[in-house]
């Protein structure tokens, strides 16, 4: 085994934590990983991981040779792809993720055309509305709304999401119209808890450029947006939810907005993928027309 490939081995055993997930990703057997280390820790004269029964970690001399690996490997790759056409189609497989009405309502319909240009591409689009870990679930893209935390991957930040305060005609015309967040008080909301944590999301507005928060009483909590939608439409309490998410429900009058001018801070919106030396064409052409689709559909200037 070359030396490239046994860097490449090693990345994968750093970033994921573990010989087994790192044989998974690269389609080998977990002992030819083991025997890559070894034989890498032998070449260097020095200790690179240090091993529990948990997982595997690097030790500072593995931190230092790992960031050294990972300019090499995209050295390589570079040069492999230097002189190739730039006409060449993309090929092998595509890793992405997307909050589920994102990628059901916006990115899944316009799938085709991107295809068609990439015969020979391969998506394997997970929906979802918990955070991704990009590494230990394989993915080579992902995106996210709201405040970021994952400071080792690079980020692309395409825009913010405005929010509304909506419910259903039913809903407004059995408990009434408020007016102000004061209101709430003498309403009922659905709320939304994360998928991952349980934590409930409080109702927000900006008040005298303020961001202010409560928990209105609620009979309801969920933990996806389809639920919080369909919730609201069957007229169980008022929801905050991104405009994009309920345009057509609004146009057709199953949704009404309501308190317009004590709406929550607008979202972020980013796609996150790993380090730039992992960067490949295929996930460099994905993110730029991901980038292009949802400034057209959701992020009009």
């Amino acid at each position: 085994m070359d030396r490239i490939d046994l860097f490449r081995i090693f990345i994968r055993v750093v970033e994921t934590s573990s010989f087994t997930r790192a044989a998974d990703m690269l389609n080998m057997p977990r002992s030819t990983v083991s025997t890559a280390i070894r034989d890498l820790e032998i070449r260097t004269g020095t200790r690179l991981l240090a091993r529990t029964t948990r997982a595997v970690s690097p030790t500072q001399d593995g931190k230092k040779l790992y960031e050294h690996c990972l300019r090499l490997v995209a050295d390589v790759e570079d040069i492999d792809t230097l002189f190739r056409k730039k006409t060449d189609g993309l090929s092998g497989v595509l890793r992405v993720n997307l909050p589920g009405r994102i990628g059901r309502l916006i990115v899944t319909p316009a799938l085709p055309d991107f295809l068609s240009c990439h015969p020979d591409l391969s998506i394997e689009l997970g929906m979802t509305d918990r955070a991704v870990n990009l590494v230990k679930e394989q993915t080579d893209c992902v995106l996210r709304v709201g405040p970021l935390q994952d400071s080792e991957l690079i980020s692309r930040r395409i825009g913010e999401l405005s929010l509304l305060n909506v419910a259903s005609p039913a809903y407004l015309e059995q408990s009434g119209t408020p007016e102000h967040p004061d209101d709430l008080t003498r309403h009922h909301v659905i709320r939304y808890a994360s998928p991952v944590t349980g934590r409930v999301e409080p109702w927000e507005w900006m008040e005298n450029g303020v961001n202010k928060s409560a928990l209105p009483p609620a009979r309801i909590t969920v933990d996806n947006a389809e639920a919080l939608i369909a919730g609201c439409l069957a007229g169980m309490g008022l929801i905050q939810v991104p405009a994009y998410d309920v345009q057509e429900h609004l146009r057709n009058g199953e949704l009404v907005s309501v308190m317009p001018e004590w709406c929550a801070e607008p979202l972020p919106m980013s796609i996150l993928y790993p380090h730039k030396h992992h960067t490949t064409d295929r996930v460099t052409t994905f993110v730029e027309w991901l980038e292009r689709l949802l400034k057209r559909h959701i992020l009009p200037d």
